[in-house]
Protein backbone atom coordinates (compact mmCIF):
# COMPACT_ATOMS: atom_id res chain seq x y z
CA UNK A 1 0.00 0.00 0.00
CA UNK A 2 1.08 3.41 -1.01
CA UNK A 3 0.14 5.58 1.96
CA UNK A 4 -0.92 9.55 1.00
CA UNK A 5 1.25 10.62 3.77
CA UNK A 6 4.38 9.02 6.06
CA UNK A 7 5.38 11.69 8.56
CA UNK A 8 9.14 12.86 7.71
CA UNK A 9 12.14 10.65 9.58
CA UNK A 10 15.81 11.09 8.85
CA UNK A 11 17.26 9.11 11.68
CA UNK A 12 18.55 11.53 13.85
CA UNK A 13 15.46 12.44 15.66
CA UNK A 14 15.93 10.09 18.33
CA UNK A 15 19.32 10.56 19.22
CA UNK A 16 18.32 14.50 19.42
CA UNK A 17 15.75 13.52 21.58
CA UNK A 18 17.58 11.47 24.05
CA UNK A 19 20.05 14.53 24.30
CA UNK A 20 16.79 16.54 25.20
CA UNK A 21 16.26 14.34 27.65
CA UNK A 22 19.59 14.13 29.23
CA UNK A 23 19.90 17.92 29.22
CA UNK A 24 16.88 17.38 32.05
CA UNK A 25 15.21 20.11 30.00
CA UNK A 26 12.23 18.69 28.55
CA UNK A 27 9.56 21.43 28.72
CA UNK A 28 9.31 24.40 26.71
CA UNK A 29 11.86 26.47 25.65
CA UNK A 30 14.98 24.44 25.99
CA UNK A 31 17.77 23.87 23.73
CA UNK A 32 16.26 22.41 20.76
CA UNK A 33 13.59 24.72 20.99
CA UNK A 34 15.67 27.47 20.67
CA UNK A 35 18.13 26.32 18.07
CA UNK A 36 14.91 25.55 15.88
CA UNK A 37 13.48 29.12 16.25
CA UNK A 38 17.49 29.80 15.60
CA UNK A 39 17.25 28.17 12.41
CA UNK A 40 13.74 29.49 11.00
CA UNK A 41 14.98 33.06 11.80
CA UNK A 42 18.24 32.71 10.11
CA UNK A 43 15.86 30.50 7.07
CA UNK A 44 13.30 33.29 6.57
CA UNK A 45 14.56 36.47 7.80
CA UNK A 46 11.54 37.41 9.87
CA UNK A 47 12.71 39.40 13.07
CA UNK A 48 11.57 36.43 15.70
CA UNK A 49 10.46 33.76 15.96
CA UNK A 50 8.08 31.35 18.85
CA UNK A 51 7.60 28.13 18.29
CA UNK A 52 4.25 26.73 19.19
CA UNK A 53 2.37 23.70 20.34
CA UNK A 54 0.43 24.53 16.54
CA UNK A 55 -0.34 26.21 13.86
CA UNK A 56 -3.32 26.55 15.37
CA UNK A 57 -2.16 28.62 18.64
CA UNK A 58 0.46 30.59 16.64
CA UNK A 59 -3.14 32.41 14.40
CA UNK A 60 -4.51 32.18 17.48
CA UNK A 61 -1.03 33.97 19.40
CA UNK A 62 -1.44 36.57 16.44
CA UNK A 63 -5.65 37.02 17.05
CA UNK A 64 -4.47 38.08 20.77
CA UNK A 65 -1.53 40.19 19.90
CA UNK A 66 -3.91 42.31 16.74
CA UNK A 67 -6.63 42.53 20.01
CA UNK A 68 -8.94 40.87 17.90
CA UNK A 69 -12.61 41.77 19.45
CA UNK A 70 -16.81 40.91 18.93
CA UNK A 71 -17.52 42.87 16.06
CA UNK A 72 -14.35 42.64 14.28
CA UNK A 73 -14.08 41.50 10.97
CA UNK A 74 -11.31 38.80 9.07
CA UNK A 75 -10.96 38.50 5.63
CA UNK A 76 -10.28 35.20 4.16
CA UNK A 77 -10.81 32.46 1.79
CA UNK A 78 -13.27 29.84 2.84
CA UNK A 79 -11.39 27.14 1.12
CA UNK A 80 -8.73 26.43 4.11
CA UNK A 81 -8.69 24.61 7.42
CA UNK A 82 -10.33 25.39 10.10
CA UNK A 83 -7.99 26.42 12.36
CA UNK A 84 -7.90 30.23 9.78
CA UNK A 85 -11.15 31.08 10.66
CA UNK A 86 -10.87 29.29 14.77
CA UNK A 87 -8.40 31.52 15.68
CA UNK A 88 -10.58 35.07 15.31
CA UNK A 89 -14.06 33.77 15.87
CA UNK A 90 -12.71 32.77 19.12
CA UNK A 91 -11.99 36.29 19.91
CA UNK A 92 -15.56 37.21 18.88
CA UNK A 93 -14.67 38.16 15.15
CA UNK A 94 -16.71 37.78 11.69
CA UNK A 95 -14.68 35.15 9.34
CA UNK A 96 -15.80 37.03 6.13
CA UNK A 97 -15.24 34.33 2.94
CA UNK A 98 -14.30 35.93 -0.58
CA UNK A 99 -13.95 33.30 -3.68
CA UNK A 100 -10.69 32.03 -4.36
CA UNK A 101 -8.63 32.13 -7.92
CA UNK A 102 -8.90 28.79 -9.66
CA UNK A 103 -5.29 28.58 -10.51
CA UNK A 104 -3.44 28.69 -7.08
CA UNK A 105 -7.06 27.92 -5.10
CA UNK A 106 -5.35 31.45 -2.96
CA UNK A 107 -7.79 33.71 -1.82
CA UNK A 108 -8.49 36.13 -4.96
CA UNK A 109 -6.62 39.43 -4.22
CA UNK A 110 -8.85 41.16 -6.57
CA UNK A 111 -12.01 40.78 -4.44
CA UNK A 112 -10.46 41.52 -0.78
CA UNK A 113 -11.15 45.34 -1.12
CA UNK A 114 -14.74 44.90 -1.74
CA UNK A 115 -15.16 42.96 1.11
CA UNK A 116 -13.61 45.46 3.42
CA UNK A 117 -16.09 47.27 6.19
CA UNK A 118 -15.70 49.63 8.69
CA UNK A 119 -15.26 47.09 10.75
CA UNK A 120 -12.43 44.62 8.89
CA UNK A 121 -9.64 44.41 11.21
CA UNK A 122 -7.27 42.13 9.58
CA UNK A 123 -6.61 39.68 6.04
CA UNK A 124 -5.47 36.04 6.55
CA UNK A 125 -4.38 34.83 3.22
CA UNK A 126 -3.90 31.21 2.83
CA UNK A 127 -0.64 29.99 1.14
CA UNK A 128 -2.35 27.00 -0.45
CA UNK A 129 0.05 24.34 -1.44
CA UNK A 130 2.93 26.10 -0.19
CA UNK A 131 2.16 28.73 -3.34
CA UNK A 132 2.24 32.35 -2.52
CA UNK A 133 -0.88 34.24 -2.50
CA UNK A 134 -0.20 37.57 -4.03
CA UNK A 135 1.22 39.37 -1.51
CA UNK A 136 2.06 42.33 -3.01
CA UNK A 137 -1.19 43.36 -4.05
CA UNK A 138 -2.64 42.34 -0.64
CA UNK A 139 0.19 44.17 1.26
CA UNK A 140 -1.16 47.22 -0.83
CA UNK A 141 -4.40 46.85 -0.20
CA UNK A 142 -3.80 46.40 3.75
CA UNK A 143 -2.17 49.52 4.29
CA UNK A 144 -4.15 51.86 2.34
CA UNK A 145 -6.81 50.38 4.57
CA UNK A 146 -5.06 50.60 7.68
CA UNK A 147 -5.14 46.80 8.11
CA UNK A 148 -3.39 44.37 9.71
CA UNK A 149 -2.32 40.72 7.44
CA UNK A 150 -1.62 37.59 9.19
CA UNK A 151 0.08 35.09 6.56
CA UNK A 152 -1.81 31.41 6.94
CA UNK A 153 1.65 29.68 5.63
CA UNK A 154 1.03 26.43 7.68
CA UNK A 155 2.04 24.52 4.22
CA UNK A 156 4.66 27.26 3.30
CA UNK A 157 8.22 26.47 4.96
CA UNK A 158 10.96 26.64 2.53
CA UNK A 159 8.66 28.45 -0.49
CA UNK A 160 8.76 32.53 -0.88
CA UNK A 161 7.11 35.12 -3.25
CA UNK A 162 9.76 37.40 -5.10
CA UNK A 163 11.92 36.13 -3.41
CA UNK A 164 10.81 36.64 0.18
CA UNK A 165 10.29 33.99 2.08
CA UNK A 166 6.25 33.14 3.19
CA UNK A 167 5.45 34.15 6.70
CA UNK A 168 7.52 36.83 6.39
CA UNK A 169 4.53 39.99 4.43
CA UNK A 170 2.57 40.46 7.09
CA UNK A 171 2.78 41.64 11.03
CA UNK A 172 2.68 37.52 11.63
CA UNK A 173 2.65 34.60 9.66
CA UNK A 174 1.92 30.85 10.90
CA UNK A 175 3.52 28.10 9.92
CA UNK A 176 3.04 24.20 10.76
CA UNK A 177 5.01 21.00 11.69
CA UNK A 178 2.24 18.76 12.06
CA UNK A 179 2.96 14.94 10.81
CA UNK A 180 1.46 15.57 7.38
CA UNK A 181 3.79 18.70 6.95
CA UNK A 182 7.27 18.94 5.25
CA UNK A 183 8.93 18.88 8.67
CA UNK A 184 7.44 17.76 11.56
CA UNK A 185 7.38 17.03 15.68
CA UNK A 186 4.15 15.18 15.30
CA UNK A 187 2.29 18.38 16.67
CA UNK A 188 3.53 21.91 16.25
CA UNK A 189 3.68 25.42 14.80
CA UNK A 190 5.70 28.56 14.85
CA UNK A 191 5.15 31.92 14.90
CA UNK A 192 6.91 34.39 12.89
CA UNK A 193 6.92 38.45 13.76
CA UNK A 194 7.72 41.06 11.89
CA UNK A 195 8.27 44.01 13.98
CA UNK A 196 10.14 44.34 17.27
CA UNK A 197 7.18 45.85 19.39
CA UNK A 198 5.52 43.26 19.13
CA UNK A 199 7.70 40.40 20.85
CA UNK A 200 7.98 40.92 24.19
CA UNK A 201 3.96 40.80 24.44
CA UNK A 202 3.81 37.78 22.42
CA UNK A 203 6.16 36.04 24.84
CA UNK A 204 3.97 37.10 27.80
CA UNK A 205 0.64 35.89 25.88
CA UNK A 206 2.59 32.42 24.85
CA UNK A 207 3.53 32.09 28.54
CA UNK A 208 0.73 32.36 30.50
CA UNK A 209 0.81 35.76 30.31
CA UNK A 210 3.78 35.88 32.89
CA UNK A 211 7.33 37.88 32.03
CA UNK A 212 8.85 34.44 31.99
CA UNK A 213 11.30 34.88 28.93
CA UNK A 214 12.60 37.84 30.36
CA UNK A 215 13.01 36.56 33.81
CA UNK A 216 15.11 33.45 32.24
CA UNK A 217 16.73 35.86 30.17
CA UNK A 218 17.46 38.22 33.65
CA UNK A 219 15.68 41.05 32.38
CA UNK A 220 13.91 41.17 35.96
CA UNK A 221 14.46 39.33 38.99
CA UNK A 222 11.26 37.26 39.55
CA UNK A 223 8.09 36.39 36.84
CA UNK A 224 5.08 38.01 36.99
CA UNK A 225 1.75 37.42 36.15
CA UNK A 226 1.62 40.37 33.20
CA UNK A 227 -1.62 39.54 31.39
CA UNK A 228 -3.90 37.15 30.12
CA UNK A 229 -2.49 34.42 27.90
CA UNK A 230 -2.30 30.55 27.58
CA UNK A 231 0.52 27.74 27.20
CA UNK A 232 1.53 27.71 23.60
CA UNK A 233 5.22 26.02 24.43
CA UNK A 234 6.09 22.69 22.91
CA UNK A 235 8.00 20.02 24.74
CA UNK A 236 11.94 20.42 23.96
CA UNK A 237 11.84 16.77 22.73
CA UNK A 238 9.05 17.73 20.20
CA UNK A 239 11.45 20.25 19.14
CA UNK A 240 14.23 18.22 19.08
CA UNK A 241 12.64 15.83 17.02
CA UNK A 242 12.12 18.73 14.16
CA UNK A 243 15.35 20.06 14.14
CA UNK A 244 16.56 16.74 13.17
CA UNK A 245 14.50 17.53 10.12
CA UNK A 246 15.56 21.21 10.17
CA UNK A 247 19.27 20.40 9.81
CA UNK A 248 18.15 18.35 6.33
CA UNK A 249 15.53 20.79 5.04
CA UNK A 250 17.41 21.17 1.59
CA UNK A 251 17.91 17.84 1.32
CA UNK A 252 14.19 17.23 2.47
CA UNK A 253 12.75 19.95 0.11
CA UNK A 254 14.75 18.70 -3.18
CA UNK A 255 13.29 15.09 -2.94
CA UNK A 256 9.75 16.40 -2.57
CA UNK A 257 10.70 18.81 -5.37
CA UNK A 258 12.01 15.72 -7.70
CA UNK A 259 8.75 13.82 -6.84
CA UNK A 260 6.60 16.62 -7.62
CA UNK A 261 8.63 17.25 -11.12
CA UNK A 262 8.05 13.47 -11.73
CA UNK A 263 4.52 13.23 -11.36
CA UNK A 264 4.07 16.52 -13.51
CA UNK A 265 6.07 15.32 -16.18
CA UNK A 266 4.09 12.12 -16.29
CA UNK A 267 0.64 13.34 -16.33
CA UNK A 268 1.12 16.65 -18.42
CA UNK A 269 -0.29 13.78 -21.53
CA UNK A 270 -3.72 13.61 -19.71
CA UNK A 271 -3.79 17.61 -18.92
CA UNK A 272 -2.74 18.10 -22.16
CA UNK A 273 -5.64 15.54 -23.68
CA UNK A 274 -8.34 17.46 -21.36
CA UNK A 275 -8.70 14.97 -18.84
CA UNK A 276 -7.22 16.21 -15.91
CA UNK A 277 -5.56 19.74 -14.60
CA UNK A 278 -2.61 20.18 -13.27
CA UNK A 279 -1.09 22.63 -10.52
CA UNK A 280 -0.25 26.02 -11.93
CA UNK A 281 2.72 27.67 -10.08
CA UNK A 282 3.31 31.04 -10.46
CA UNK A 283 6.51 32.06 -12.61
CA UNK A 284 7.78 34.70 -9.24
CA UNK A 285 6.53 32.08 -6.95
CA UNK A 286 8.93 29.11 -5.70
CA UNK A 287 7.40 26.54 -4.03
CA UNK A 288 7.79 23.62 -1.68
CA UNK A 289 6.25 20.79 -3.11
CA UNK A 290 4.02 20.41 -0.46
CA UNK A 291 1.84 18.27 -2.05
CA UNK A 292 0.56 17.49 -5.72
CA UNK A 293 -2.81 17.76 -6.79
CA UNK A 294 -5.12 16.83 -9.73
CA UNK A 295 -8.49 18.32 -10.68
CA UNK A 296 -10.98 15.73 -12.07
CA UNK A 297 -13.92 17.23 -14.21
CA UNK A 298 -16.40 16.48 -11.11
CA UNK A 299 -16.52 14.99 -7.73
CA UNK A 300 -18.22 11.67 -9.07
CA UNK A 301 -15.39 11.43 -11.58
CA UNK A 302 -12.88 12.27 -8.19
CA UNK A 303 -14.94 9.79 -6.17
CA UNK A 304 -14.61 6.78 -9.05
CA UNK A 305 -10.73 7.87 -9.53
CA UNK A 306 -10.23 7.54 -5.48
CA UNK A 307 -12.01 4.04 -5.00
CA UNK A 308 -10.20 3.09 -8.36
CA UNK A 309 -6.41 4.31 -6.71
CA UNK A 310 -7.72 2.24 -3.47
CA UNK A 311 -8.03 -0.73 -5.50
CA UNK A 312 -4.73 -0.59 -6.55
CA UNK A 313 -3.20 0.04 -3.12
CA UNK A 314 -2.54 3.68 -3.58
CA UNK A 315 -4.31 6.20 -0.86
CA UNK A 316 -5.88 9.15 -2.40
CA UNK A 317 -7.86 12.21 -0.78
CA UNK A 318 -9.93 15.14 -1.69
CA UNK A 319 -8.97 18.09 0.56
CA UNK A 320 -11.09 21.44 2.32
CA UNK A 321 -14.70 21.43 2.25
CA UNK A 322 -15.59 25.02 2.17
CA UNK A 323 -16.01 26.69 5.40
CA UNK A 324 -19.00 28.92 4.32
CA UNK A 325 -21.09 26.07 4.21
CA UNK A 326 -20.11 24.04 7.25
CA UNK A 327 -22.41 24.17 10.34
CA UNK A 328 -19.87 26.57 12.08
CA UNK A 329 -19.21 28.86 9.05
CA UNK A 330 -23.02 30.16 8.51
CA UNK A 331 -22.56 30.69 12.39
CA UNK A 332 -19.67 32.79 12.46
CA UNK A 333 -19.30 34.08 9.03
CA UNK A 334 -20.40 35.18 5.75
CA UNK A 335 -19.49 34.98 2.53
CA UNK A 336 -18.78 38.28 0.41
CA UNK A 337 -20.05 38.24 -3.67
CA UNK A 338 -20.68 35.07 -5.17
CA UNK A 339 -19.27 31.85 -5.04
CA UNK A 340 -17.89 31.22 -8.61
CA UNK A 341 -14.94 29.04 -7.99
CA UNK A 342 -14.53 27.70 -3.92
CA UNK A 343 -17.12 24.90 -4.08
CA UNK A 344 -16.66 24.56 -7.62
CA UNK A 345 -12.98 23.47 -7.39
CA UNK A 346 -12.87 22.46 -4.00
CA UNK A 347 -15.09 19.48 -5.47
CA UNK A 348 -12.57 18.64 -8.01
CA UNK A 349 -9.30 18.00 -6.19
CA UNK A 350 -7.50 14.72 -5.69
CA UNK A 351 -4.29 14.78 -3.73
CA UNK A 352 -1.93 11.95 -4.65
CA UNK A 353 0.92 10.70 -2.44
CA UNK A 354 3.65 13.43 -1.25
CA UNK A 355 6.22 12.64 1.50
CA UNK A 356 10.03 13.08 1.93
CA UNK A 357 10.49 9.28 0.85
CA UNK A 358 8.46 8.68 -1.80
CA UNK A 359 9.90 7.07 -4.66
CA UNK A 360 10.71 7.78 -8.35
CA UNK A 361 9.45 4.01 -8.83
CA UNK A 362 6.16 4.91 -6.56
CA UNK A 363 5.40 8.00 -8.48
CA UNK A 364 5.72 5.67 -11.86
CA UNK A 365 3.02 3.26 -10.59
CA UNK A 366 0.26 5.84 -9.16
CA UNK A 367 0.90 8.19 -12.75
CA UNK A 368 0.40 4.50 -14.28
CA UNK A 369 -2.75 4.01 -12.72
CA UNK A 370 -3.94 7.61 -12.99
CA UNK A 371 -3.16 6.67 -16.46
CA UNK A 372 -5.05 3.65 -16.63
CA UNK A 373 -8.30 4.52 -15.21
CA UNK A 374 -8.84 7.53 -17.99
CA UNK A 375 -8.21 4.91 -20.96
CA UNK A 376 -10.90 3.10 -19.49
Amino acid sequence: MINFNVPPFTGKEFEYMKQAVENEKICGDGPFTRKCSEWIEKQTGTRKCLLTTSCTHATELAALLLDIKPGDEVIMPSYTFVSTANAFVLRGATAVFVDIRPDTMNIDEKLIEDAITPHTKAIAPVHYAGVSCEMDTIMDIAACHHLKVVEDAAQGIMADYKGKALGTFGEFGCFSFHETKNFSMGEGGALLIREEKDILDAEIFREKGTDRSQYFRGQVDKYRWQNFGSSYLPSDMNAAYLYAQLELAQEITQARLDRWQEYREQLTPLAEAGKIELPYIPPHCTHNAHMFYIKTKDMEERSRLIAYLKEKDILSVFHYVPLHSAPAGIRYGRFHGEDRYTTKESERILRLPMFYKLTADQVEYITEQVKAFYKR
